[in-house]
């Protein structure tokens, strides 16, 4: 089953320098249908003319997404309404006709979007490097091995005092046999 379909020919395989959240916003257009990290990456790479992106039906796709999202996640709610309106400012400033001055000045309206684009593949890239670091349950476990306990009731050996002292007697003697000799010259 395709991930994505884009000019209607369908995409098996990921870009391997596309990370897609698991709880990307998925766009239905009839040249597109996908993630919008997927869309985006495509803009960048200049596989599709951002003129030709139906802003209107992103945008109603991004309102009924936001309105799902609206209870359990506000601000990814509110970066998908940031970026509806970036590329609604951007097809805008495309489609106008622009007027012959001396400024030069004026940039290129997809530049802040390509800007955003790259800042966000940096992010993306160091949150990959980082998830590739070993992590304490997921990757490393801690060992905890414990010696189990075990109680031995042992009673003391049933032995006269008279064998005690005898024992105590022998080893005092061997200590003995084994204490250096010193000579002194006279």
């Amino acid at each position: 089953m395709p991930f994505a379909v884009v000019q209607g020919q369908p995409q098996y395989a990921l870009p391997k320098d596309l990370y897609i959240p698991p709880d990307a916003l998925e766009v239905f257009l009839d040249a597109f249908e996908g993630p919008l990290d997927l869309l985006l990456y495509l803009i960048r790479r200049q596989n599709l003319d951002i003129l030709d992106i139906p802003i209107a039906d992103i945008t109603r796709q991004y309102m009924e997404y936001i309105e799902l999202m609206q209870d359990m996640r506000l601000e990814l709610a509110a970066e998908y309404l940031v970026m509806a309106a970036m590329l609604a400012e951007i097809k805008s400033r495309m489609l106008l006709p622009r007027p012959q001055s001396e400024d030069d000045d004026e940039h290129d309206p997809r530049a802040e979007l390509i800007r955003r684009l790259q800042e966000y593949e940096r992010f993306k890239q160091a949150a990959e490097d980082i998830n590739e670091l070993p992590q304490v349950g997921r990757d490393v476990f801690p060992v905890v091995a414990e010696v189990p306990f075990k109680h031995v009731d042992q009673k003391p050996p049933d032995v006269d005092l008279k064998e005690v002292l005898l024992a105590l007697k022998d080893v005092l003697h061997r200590a003995d046999m084994f204490s250096s000799h010193h000579i002194a010259r006279e």
